[in-house]
């Protein structure tokens, strides 16, 4: 009968929900509830679960609960990309299968999340704008960028190679030596599609915010305990990625890590101006460790996202927030030295879950209990989609998707801590500094 000794955390700092109207968040449980259904996680795999459940069984009763609210958590605090490519594509025939895979399953999950944003009319500046996959030194243009396009050409994806001049006219920054631009990816205000998908759930399902699981019983069906009640279902599908190990499940094969990001004021007319006017675009580094994630928002603002580090007990201060702030603002400044009376107004740390062997934490873990987490870093897509398919499992609905799923394997085991802790901070500092050059 595992008790959640780790709640999240978040603050009030998240930036694209500084941006949106207030919201009322829905009520705390109170009292004794019995459902068909419960999942835990109002991120983009519960939301995705509860509605798929709902469509799969419209007389049953689900419920949704969540420590937090919508938008709150770390599905509405990433750099809002759907991102319908696998970060690395591989030379074998099995890598390029598995490379169809991931794109069969990003490109349903980015289809689902489109539907619904035309359907119940959600305002999250959804657009399809693509993104750039870009390089800052000639290092990372000839170990990534040039073996990253051959293999698109292996898949036959489409693409456009961008040189460095071509590149400063369209990003406003002469930083990046070259990138690969791919046409599929969407970018959004994550808060507000989070918000959104929350608020236009189906009848059949109950959503409770502010109602942290304090402890699981998982005899006789599953038994919620909460700090104003309980709920009681005879199955449960898990959404709360890294936090999954809490409820006694993929204990030792999930890697947490801090992400921080940063996002200027508004630009005024004439620091658009000073621009050249560009559209708004979305930049995912050659390295993700070392380098940074960069958008131009369709509101005329600058995002950053770097400084990534493994944080197991997901917390962080305010003082490193405020450090990271002046870290961020000095890159920013180096890319957009015309803007250098541009401000960041908001920085918000998120947490990622990443496995050793970049699998989901996707299945059937007992007998009535499902999980759909650990997204890898790309949880607009892999959420959706593994709580849709999470859904259709525990429903027993034919998907050949869920094949799919499968096939990219589940988390391996990790070491004990504290060599574990050790490992992946030595490990992660290599990475760091063997691509230094593009940060």
């Amino acid at each position: 009968m595992p008790k959640i000794s780790v709640l999240p955390s978040d603050d009030k700092t998240n930036g694209w929900s500084a941006l949106l109207p207030a919201r009322k968040p829905y009520d705390q449980l109170s009292g004794d509830v019995r459902a068909d259904w419960v999942v835990v996680g109002i991120g983009y795999a519960g939301l995705a679960a509860a509605r798929r459940l709902a469509e799969n069984r419209p007389n049953d009763k689900i419920v949704l609960v969540d420590a937090q609210e919508a938008g709150e958590g770390a599905s509405g605090r990433n750099s809002g990309f759907a991102i319908d490519l696998p970060h690395n594509v591989g030379a074998s025939l099995e890598e390029l299968e598995r490379s169809h895979a991931h794109m069969r399953l990003a490109r349903t999950a980015i289809s689902h999340l489109e539907e619904m944003v035309t359907t119940h009319g959600i305002e999250c500046d959804w657009e399809r704008r693509g993104k750039y996959h870009a390089a800052v030194s000639e290092q990372g243009v000839e170990t990534i960028l040039k073996p990253f396009a051959q293999e698109l050409d292996a898949i036959d994806e489409p693409y456009r190679w961008v040189e460095k001049a071509d590149l400063h006219g369209e990003l406003a920054t002469p930083h990046f030596t070259a990138a690969v631009y791919t046409p599929g990816n969407v970018l959004m205000n994550p808060a507000a599609l989070t918000r959104g998908l929350a608020d236009s759930m189906p009848g059949n399902v109950s959503i409770y915010e502010h109602t942290p699981v304090l402890e699981v019983d998982y005899h006789n069906g599953v038994h919620l305990t909460t700090p104003g009640g309980s709920v009681f279902a005879p199955k449960m599908i898990i959404a709360v990625n890294g936090l999954a190990q809490q409820f006694g499940f993929l204990k030792n094969r999930l890697l947490n890590f801090a992400a921080h990001a940063s996002l200027t004021r508004q630009l005024t007319a004439d620091e658009r101006k000073a621009m050249g006017s560009v559209e708004n675009w979305g930049v995912t580094p050659a390295n993700a460790f070392a380098g940074i994630t960069m958008r131009y928002t369709k509101d005329h603002r600058i995002l950053i996202r770097q400084d990534i580090y493994f944080k197991p007990d997901f917390r962080e201060s305010d003082a490193k927030r405020a450090q990271v702030r002046r870290q961020h603002l000095r890159l920013f400044r180096e890319r957009f030295p015309m803007l250098d009376n541009v401000e960041m107004e908001h920085t918000w740390t998120g947490f990622i879950c990443l496995s050793r062997n970049d699998a989901p934490g996707f299945g059937k873990v007992s007998g009535n209990v499902y999980t759909a987490v650990c997204q890898n870093a790309v949880g607009v897509t892999k959420g959706t989609i593994s709580g849709m398919l999470a859904a259709d499992l525990a429903t027993g609905q034919d998907n050949p998707l869920i094949a799919d799923i499968e096939s990219l394997g589940s988390p391996q085991s990790l070491p004990p801590r504290p060599f574990l802790d050790i490992g992946v901070r030595a490990k992660l500092a290599w990475e760091i500094w063997r691509a230094r050059a593009e940060a």
